[in-house]
């Protein structure tokens, strides 16, 4: 038989099948099947039989038994792509190649579908267009730059050949286009070439259900069988081109006969074809939903468009699916691609991209900078067919309802408005539950896959390893037998089979485990929990509308009117009362948790955080300078007493060596003095030494006693001099009238230190940003900062960020525990608000609060609470490089004079205590070393010396 399908039940779509060897080599031999068997060679050649042409099967068409169909035969516009043009007379079709239409697929497909009979209809390639194109687009895409596809395919499918299993079509390169499988059928053709395609569903014809390519008349391709799924179905006539002029022709005269007659689409009989109807004669509908980001919005349009497929959609959304359909490369990320992910990752892909303004990436400038979406929406208006504007955003805004009504108020259109707002009808509803549940059940299985595959890895590994152990077991055995068998015979025998039976022990065991991990079980189902099925509408893998947009235009949603310009507002699933009262709830609530994107400071913001500043900065040097005089007063106190411990010393060795000189004095004997008896001198002299010892010891009561009267003299001295003292621990905080001076010239934040300070600072900011928040945005729905939202907005205002480790602390909720005697989180929608009035005349209150908080957390601290420590993280300060030029073997030497570190360290408190003063730019941040970024520099305090390298006395032998 000629017929060219090869083994039965075999299809060109299927993956090749190997012949089995005997036939393959009979079928080299150019055997027959008797020939073979009998070893006898063929009465042909082999060359002869591939010379041979086959045999042409169809024949003429036969007479007209019916009536054939009286409508032309023809292409509806809604059947047609967007940037397909179709010409008034002359039956001429090219696409649209400006904008980046010319990256596009074009798609048309006949009203007229064959249901049986043998029919064809013949297309032309008049022209191919080269129009200007991005140089990175040859590497974006997969379909070459002109093409023409000639086919088949069903009714409401896909206009794009060979994109699916509901069309088939020949390429003009060649190739046979199925369910996108490409089997290479004819040589192709090209500019000037008609090429006719032969539809023959004759059941008694020998090439029946198979689809033929001619070329000028000839045939270009064998019959090629047409799939299964689209045998009993009407098939119509379809055409799919890109950047090419084409003629079409449904008869009933051929432009090039074929070598038998064949009668024409045009030509078909009422009973061989089935038209499709057209809405053409109506009046056209452009469709405006009107619906609320993430409730179902394009769940209703997916439903909408399957219920009616005569409209077509324009979006963002249709643009990108149409440009990946015509071959455009597109990365895509893991994340688009999930449509279970949530939270984070949710938020993240929608800050770049979402359902109403999709990212589209292709890398081609026209593409990407929406030039293809003005082209369309200026088309659009000229093509009678039924529109759906899905533009979420721009259909809730008055202003951008205005500019799209104003591209189609001469179009002749109906110009209708749905209202989509409140609960959901039943169908969709149960749609979103579906689908909800479908997304649930990939998540499920994406977990129980890889649990398995881990727990296979697993089984892999303990297997090898249990091989190892008997491949281990059976040497030793084997050792063992071989020594037993050496020495006893019959012993070994015994031996080696017991070893046997425990070898095959040990394999069974192993062997069932394995057995075991054949067995998969099924993924376990699930089911939506309750608050998920309570939720009517289900979360999507992208938002409908990107964080930013709606932030900055939620507050401006309103439903549309019919003055707008509209012809008709329909509410197809609440009133319309209902409807505002809606949209005004969802407002509100969306207000609670949506950001405020471009919210900016105002000058009264501007205005209190310089005078914080310039405040702060004063408060610096008001604690430097008290710090200064301390230390100064402290110096010259050591300094009179060192003086005067040196003056009663003197004293003191004066006294002694008198004492001392006059006891020798009356030690030394008169040389003209008779010697008396032993007794008497040995009494006196005893005498002598005890009067000598108690004048001594009166001499040193007396100058101790000297001593102190006169230090408590000096010390009265000096009392007469300065203010009364003051008792700072028992002071009564918010009591103080001068902050500045709570008596002898000391300020009340006299004790602060690095921790206290920007605790301070904190209270202030947060209690600046509540208040600020408030004013600005202006909006009595809006009661405050939402604690989730505190860091964005402190960065907002500040231009640094919150960083919650800075304090030790988590999150902003255990931060503001450290400032709640500031600023507060209340309700149950944890909103920021402040705890002291904005219109302070002083900003002391700060201090008073900052030094009651120190002074508790030091009770804490000294009762043993250590919780009470703060745990902020300080300002690391550099270390000077070590000395150049120590000789080896010498210690290091101090390189600052003597002098100099002592009056540095007599005025100047430790590094670890020592505080600083605010910079002058406030808003700059400290160097990148994990600090916070704050406000301060490092305090300019008495400067020591400058250093000075250690001199060596001796010098480098130099040669």
């Amino acid at each position: 038989k000629t017929r060219p399908f090869g083994l039965a039940g075999a299809h060109w779509w299927d993956p090749p099948v190997m012949e089995p060897a005997a036939k393959k080599a009979k079928t080299d031999d150019g055997t027959g099947p008797q020939e073979a068997e009998q070893g006898k060679p063929s009465d042909e050649p082999h060359e002869q039989k591939e010379a041979e042409e086959p045999r042409e099967l169809e024949e003429d068409a036969p007479a007209k038994k019916s009536k054939a169909i009286q409508n032309p035969v023809l292409f509806h516009t809604e059947d047609t792509t967007l940037n397909c043009m179709t010409s008034t007379f002359g039956k001429i079709m090219m696409p649209l190649t400006d904008g980046g239409l010319q990256y596009l697929l074009a798609g048309a497909r006949a009203n007229v579908g064959l249901k049986s009979g043998r029919y064809m209809f013949e297309a032309k390639l008049l022209e191919v267009l080269n129009p200007a194109e991005d140089s990175a687009a040859r590497q974006r895409t997969s379909v070459p730059r002109n093409l023409l596809r000639v086919g088949v395919s069903t009714a409401g499918s896909s206009l794009f050949l060979g994109e699916a299993g509901d069309g088939i079509g020949f390429d003009m390169d060649g190739s046979l286009m199925y369910n996108k499988k490409a089997e290479q059928a004819t040589p192709g053709f090209t500019t000037g070439d008609v090429v006719a395609l032969l539809l023959n569903l004759d059941d008694t014809s020998p090439n029946a259900n198979t689809v033929s390519l001619f070329k000028n008349g000839e045939r270009a391709s064998l019959p090629k069988e047409l799939p299964e799924i689209l045998r009993g179905k009407a098939l119509f006539p379809t055409l799919t081109f890109k950047n090419v002029t084409i003629s079409y022709n449904f008869g009933p005269t051929p432009i090039m006969p074929l070598r038998f007659t064949c009668r024409m689409v045009q030509d078909a009989s009422v009973n061989d074809a089935t038209a499709s109807t057209s809405n053409e004669s109506e009046r056209s509908e452009v469709l405006f939903p009107t619906c609320l980001p993430d409730e179902g919005t394009f769940d209703w349009l997916d439903m909408f468009l399957e219920e009616n497929p005569h409209y077509t959609e324009l979006s963002d959304r249709a643009i990108l699916s149409w440009a990946e359909r015509s071959g455009l490369i597109r990365p895509k990320s893991k994340i688009e691609h999930a449509n279970f992910l949530s939270g984070a990752a949710q938020e993240l892909v929608g800050q770049r991209s979402s359902n109403d303004k999709p990212e589209m990436g292709f890398g081609i400038a026209m593409m990407d900078d929406g030039s293809v979406r003005r082209v369309l929406h200026a088309v659009a208006p000229l093509q009678r067919r039924n529109y759906v504007v899905m533009e979420v955003k721009s259909n809730l805004l008055k202003e951008e309802r205005k500019d799209i009504l104003s591209k189609w108020s001469a179009s002749g259109f109906k110009r209708t408005a749905a209202v989509m707002m409140g609960e959901p009808p039943a169908a969709l509803a149960a749609r979103c539950q579906d689908l909800k549940l479908k997304a649930k059940q990939v998540v499920a299985d994406a977990a129980f896959s890889a649990k398995k595959a881990e727990e296979q890895k697993k089984k892999i590994i303990e297997k090898q390893q249990r091989e190892v152990e008997r491949q281990r077991k059976r040497a030793e055995k084997a050792a063992k037998l071989a020594a037993a068998e050496k020495a006893h015979g019959q012993q070994g025998e015994s031996e080696k089979k017991e070893g046997d039976e425990a070898d095959e022990e040990l394999k069974d065991s192993g062997d069932e485990e394995d057995e075991t991990m054949k067995d998969q079980e099924e993924p376990p189902k699930v089911e939506l929990t309750e608050e998920e099925k309570s939720r009517p509408f289900r979360k999507t893998p992208l938002p409908d509308l990107g964080a930013y947009i709606l932030s900055t235009s939620f507050t401006k949603f309103s439903i549309p009117q019919q003055e707008e310009g509209f012809d008709e507002v329909r509410f197809d699933w609440s009133k319309g009362n209902d409807c505002q009262e809606y949209l005004k709830q969802w407002v509100r609530n969306r207000k609670l948790t949506t950001r405020i994107e471009d919210l900016q400071p105002s000058d009264w913001f501007s205005s209190k955080w310089k005078e914080w500043q310039k405040t702060l900065q004063a408060w610096h040097a008001k604690q430097s300078q008290h710090k200064q005089i301390m230390a100064k007063k402290a110096a010259e106190q050591q300094a009179k007493v060192a003086a005067k411990e040196a003056k009663n010393k003197a004293k003191e060795e004066a006294a002694a060596k008198e004492a001392k000189d006059k006891t020798v004095a009356e030690q030394q004997p008169v040389a003209q003095e008779e010697p008396k008896v032993e007794g008497e001198n040995s009494e006196k002299k005893e005498g002598q030494e005890q009067s000598a010892e108690a004048g001594n010891a009166n001499g040193e009561h007396k100058q101790e006693g000297e001593m102190a009267v006169e230090q408590k003299k000096l010390a009265e001295e000096d009392g007469e001099q300065d203010e009364p003292a003051v008792d700072f621990e028992n002071l009564d905080v918010f009591g103080v009238e001068n902050i500045l001076d709570i008596g002898g010239s000391e300020p009340l934040f006299s004790a602060f230190g690095f921790e206290d300070w920007q605790m301070m600072s904190l209270r202030f900011e947060l209690h600046l940003l509540a208040h600020a928040f408030r004013r600005d945005v202006n909006d009595p729905d809006r009661l405050g900062i939402p604690l989730e939202h505190l860091p964005f907005y402190y960065n907002k205002y500040f231009k640094k960020a919150l960083n919650t480790k800075f304090y030790g602390v988590e999150n902003p909720r255990e931060l503001l525990e450290y400032v709640r005697d500031t600023v507060m989180a209340i309700g149950n929608n944890q909103v920021v608000e402040a705890q002291l009035p904005d219109d302070m005349e002083s900003l002391g209150i700060f201090v008073m609060l900052t030094e009651e908080s120190r002074r508790e957390r030091m009770r804490r601290i000294d009762l043993g609470d250590d919780s009470a420590r703060l745990k902020l993280s300080q300002p690391q300060v550099a270390v000077p490089s070590p000395v150049q030029g120590i000789r080896p073997g010498l210690p290091l030497v101090s390189a600052m004079r003597p002098a100099a570190a002592m009056v540095a360290s007599a005025l100047r408190p430790p590094i670890a205590t020592q505080w600083q003063r605010p910079a002058a730019a406030a808003t700059q941040a400290f160097s990148a070393n994990g600090v916070l970024p704050g406000t301060f520099r490092p305090m300019a305090t008495l400067a020591a010396a400058p250093a000075r390298p250690f001199q060596p006395a001796w010098r480098p032998f130099s040669r």
